[in-house]
């Protein structure tokens, strides 16, 4: 049985969650990532209403993806690696627009992304 608490999931962050601030907050400590894209997705925003992540971000308008399955749209971000743990506490953190799903990316890892939540699977 893994640890929860030991770093062994990967996220794929391209908004609010690579912001220092957002890290300590939500993870209790920075996060060292390291730059990748996902390809056949486009960034749109969404403004969020949530109080807690409104302080948090400082920001009332975030991104969001949506699949296009176009391999010329690529959106860059970071990967950064968290345990089970931090993961759900990354969960708490986005707010209801979003959903978790794992994907596919140019450096050919997997690693779990926040999607718009009405994405189909």
């Amino acid at each position: 049985m893994s640890d929860p608490l030991t770093p062994s999931e990967l996220i794929f962050s391209y908004g609010t969650l690579q912001l220092p601030q957002v890290q300590i907050s939500t993870f209790g400590r920075p996060l060292n990532g390291t730059p990748d894209a996902l390809v056949g997705w486009k960034q749109e925003w969404v403004q969020v209403t949530d109080a807690a992540v409104l302080a948090l971000s400082g920001e009332a308008m975030h991104p969001i993806l949506r699949r296009t399955g176009d391999p010329n749209h690529m959106v860059l971000g970071s990967v950064y690696e968290l345990s089970k743990m931090e993961l759900f506490a990354a969960d708490e953190y986005e707010v209801g627009d979003y959903k978790r799903v794992l994907a596919d990316l140019k450096s050919e890892r997997k690693a779990w992304v926040y999607v718009a939540g009405d994405e189909d699977e």
